[in-house]
């Protein structure tokens, strides 16, 4: 279906495609003008014909000067030939984020999924896995300081005492390995410092909004220190449930790090770290799409007619889920050893992390008993991780080595819980065979026989383990062929060994096994008609999971795989870089959770990029701009299969495409004044499948494969000194993100709809805003803060796994408007 692009007004559109404009063009008279200019004279005291004070050049350096380890090595932003956004602390601090979920609409380009955020989703670039299952694995790689988030159900934790978040784009496979074919996001903390010190925040908002977060740093010794830090994140919730007063969309997150560093010599450091996070709410809300009464055994009409469904902006809420809830808890410890030596560095870094998920949810949107259903994901994780590195540098090369082991054991369970009644439903909407239980409950009442085979609770789940070591071995040099231009070379060898087992025991229906048990030892079983009796005898096996009914399915794979990089990089001047590069990413091949005896090929993708990078220190501006062109194969994700198995019952499937893609980013700061900044980053995408078919046969070559063709981030931070003894600093940022380029597929997989009531894949906006004032040493500050200014409000999909079953659509929505006030202290 064809969805007409949401439009921006046209005064809105005419200011920021005015601005930006300004943004990147606005020096270039200025440079004109200045050329014949006299640069002996201090151009920090001359005066602008406005009597304004002219920039000071060196605040322009400041602008891409944050030290990022990119390139597992410490340089300056503009000094790496690879496309990456910074998020400092600053602005995490700034836009309220408590995880990256709720800051990642501000990197166009990448997309966030935290609505579960022991199920979260990465997309990077239009690269997304989309499956939660431990048979695959994210294209867009996590790490923590340096180390691997392993599985989703630990890749989305809550922002504690971070440094900054390295946004990697394009596929990153020689420098970061396995599973960062679509891109890396680093995230890095901070290290004990020899310095005192403290910092408290409060945060009170809307909804019954408070966050708490503290930390201390204390110098042990002269060569010792230790730095902890907690943070409690609540809320009420922005949702209830209309039948049961129950709220969703609530925080309940706890969480702490305690990092220790000791010098044992001058040369010689140990850093080691704990961190520990507690997370226990309710889970995503699923607004049902079609109008019931109140009647609970009102079954709904089928199939559902789209024209009658509900807006679920304004739709109530209906969830039954008799487990509902989410939780984690999550540990992990780091141990970072690293010794100088005259000619280099060795680093040490050993890892282990473990956690344990639960997450069920209402999938019917509706708290009918005829037509429940919900699901739940259980994960049990431990995992690995070695690494050795030795890096250094000299007139010639800058060069870093290694290799690496990483182990891990991981269980899962997925279970679907629904009742007999439900599974009525599903008989007569999926098989035509009526309502055989109804008819034999009522017809065994109608002979005053108290048996009921009606409500009964019934549970399928599929239990799967696996075992998985990854080796690797990598080089990365930069060859100073001269003073201006540099050659970068990088080979990673990867090998993985997976292995993989299903079981599906026998559903579990205690009650109603039990009174089939008491027809048949009174002798009622045998006198009731042969339809009745093949209509129980089809109810005593597995009706959603019946592949391999109580049996152990193992299964073992290992894969290899070189993947290169080549930069060739030339700086023009100090502040001026151009680079093209030719780069290689790898994912490990995997299996399908729920499809037993599955397996999928290895992900490979190629990327080629070309790249600016400059700062011009007469004007405070920064720019940076790259076009790439990517070719993947083999891309897993997750979709929604019509007719899994034969049963009628659809479900989540693995499907594999090959994708390709061209696009362009654009970045440009720029602080015209002491006391302005100015941002605006931006990124084109055209990405269509090169060989496709979905789960419903349609071949999908040459469609686009869903990702917006355009979005952006553009904003402004402006400083009055003076104010109170100190500083107020307003800061806004506006993103906008596309329109969901529609396929022949999106309609069924729930990513493009259109009702009179409402619409689905249409572009969406957010402003946020904060006024703080602090006072200039940063020891006191309060601040007032919105996001979602304009409360914009949008139907992120619908969930049709119950759409063709039962008849119950369900949609997910983005929330509303949040704001507060913050108070800061710091010693």
């Amino acid at each position: 279906m064809y969805m007409r692009p949401h439009r921006l007004s046209t005064c809105l559109r005419q200011a920021l495609y005015g601005g930006a404009v300004l943004l990147l063009f606005a020096a270039l008279p200025a440079m004109a003008d200045g050329a014949g200019q006299d640069t002996n004279n201090n151009a920090a005291t001359k005066k602008s014909a406005a009597g304004q004070q002219a920039p000071d050049a060196s605040q322009a350096k400041q602008l891409g000067n944050i030290t990022v380890t990119a390139q597992s090595r410490t340089q300056q932003m503009e000094q790496v030939p690879i496309p990456l956004q910074i998020l400092t602390a600053k602005q995490i601090e700034t836009q309220a984020a408590t995880d990256l979920s709720k800051i990642s609409l501000f990197v166009p380009g990448l997309v966030v999924d935290g609505s579960q955020p022991t199920q979260p989703n990465y997309s990077l670039r239009g690269i997304s896995t989309s499956d939660f299952g431990i048979g695959t694995e994210s294209a867009v790689g996590v790490y923590i300081d340096g180390v691997y988030a392993a599985r989703s159900g630990g890749a989305l934790l809550a922002f504690n005492d971070i440094d900054r978040i390295e946004v990697l784009k394009g596929p990153q496979g020689t420098l970061f390995g396995r599973n960062a074919a679509g891109g890396a996001i680093s995230i890095v903390t901070n290290e004990p410092t020899d310095k005192f010190e403290g910092k408290a925040l409060v945060r009170v908002g809307n909804e019954g909004t408070h966050y708490e977060s503290a930390l201390i740093n204390i110098p042990l010794t002269k060569d010792m220190a230790l730095r902890v830090s907690v943070l409690d994140n609540q809320s009420n919730g922005w949702i209830r449930d209309q039948a049961n007063g129950q709220r969703y969309g609530k925080n309940d997150d706890w969480g702490s790090r305690m990092v220790y560093r000791w010098n044992i010599t001058p040369d010689t450091r140990v850093l080691w770290s704990w961190d520990h996070e507690r997370l226990d709410q309710p889970p995503r809300p699923a607004i049902g799409l079609v109008p019931l009464s109140s009647d609970t055994n009102e079954r709904p009409p089928f199939p559902p007619n789209p024209a009658t469904y509900l807006n679920p902006l304004t739709a109530p809420l209906y969830n039954d889920a008799i487990q509902a809830r989410e939780w984690r808890h999550f540990d992990g410890s780091t141990l970072i050893i690293d010794h100088n030596f005259p000619w280099g560095t060795l680093t040490s870094t050993t890892a282990w992390r473990h956690f344990n998920t639960f997450n069920d949810e209402d999938n019917d949107g509706t708290d009918h008993v005829v037509s429940y259903l919900d699901t739940a994901n259980i994960e049990h994780n431990n995992s690995y991780y070695q690494e050795f590195k030795l890096s250094g540098y000299n007139d010639l090369m800058d060069w870093v080595s290694g290799v690496s082991f990483y182990s891990e054991q991981a269980r899962q369970t997925s279970q679907v819980n629904t009742n007999t009644s439900s599974l009525d439903t599903l008989a007569q909407n999926v098989d035509g065979l009526g309502l055989p239980l109804t008819e034999i409950t009522q017809g065994l009442q109608a002979f005053g026989l108290p048996y009921n085979l009606l409500g009964d609770s019934w549970r399928e789940q599929i239990e799967n383990a696996g075992k998985f070591k990854a080796y690797a071995a990598f080089g990365d040099v930069i060859w100073h062929v001269s003073d201006k231009l540099d050659l970068t070379t990088g080979l990673r060898y990867t090998e993985d060994k997976k292995a993989f087992t299903w079981y599906t025991p026998l559903r579990q229906a205690t009650a109603f096994d039990q009174t089939i048990a008491q027809l048949v030892s009174s002798g009622i079983y045998a006198f009731l008609p042969p339809q009745a009796q093949q209509a129980l005898t089809a109810f005593g096996n597995n009706i959603v999971f019946p592949n391999a009914v109580g049996q152990w399915v193992p299964t073992h794979h290992s894969w290899h795989d070189f993947s290169p990089r080549a930069v060739l990089s030339y700086k023009f001047t100090p502040n001026t870089m151009a680079y093209v590069s030719a780069t290689k990413g790898y994912k490990a091949g995997g299996y399908n959770s729920l499809q037993v005896g599955s397996l999928y090929a290895p992900e490979k993708v190629w990327n080629y990029e070309a790249g600016l990078k400059t700062v011009v220190p007469e004007y405070n501006l920064l720019f940076n701009a790259s076009a790439y062109y990517y070719r993947y194969s083999n891309l897993q994700s997750s979709v929604l299969n019509p007719n899994y198995s034969g049963s009628g019952v659809p479900f989540y499937m693995v499907q594999t495409s090959d994708q390709h893609a061209h696009g362009i980013d654009l970045e440009a700061q720029w602080q015209p004044t002491a006391n302005l900044r100015l941002n605006v980053t931006s990124e084109y995408i055209d990405a269509t499948y090169v060989h496709g078919t979905s789960t419903s046969g349609v071949v999908l070559d040459g469609q686009p494969t869903g990702e917006p063709l355009f979005s952006m981030t553009a904003g402004f931070d402006y400083t009055w000194h003076g104010v109170y003894g100190g500083d107020l600093e307003w800061n806004m940022q506006y993103a906008y993100r596309g329109h969901t380029r529609c396929n022949s597929d999106s309609t069924f997989q729930g990513s493009c709809f259109a009702t009179t009531a409402f619409k689905i894949g249409t572009s969406q906006q957010r402003t946020d805003a904060r006024l703080d004032w602090h006072t200039p040493d940063q020891r006191w500050g309060v601040g007032v803060y919105v996001n979602n200014m304009f409360n914009k409000r949008y139907v992120l999909g619908i969930g049709n796994d119950s759409t063709n079953d039962f008849g119950t659509p369900y949609a997910t929505i983005t929330p509303p408007r949040t704001f507060g006030v913050e108070m800061r202290a710091r010693f």
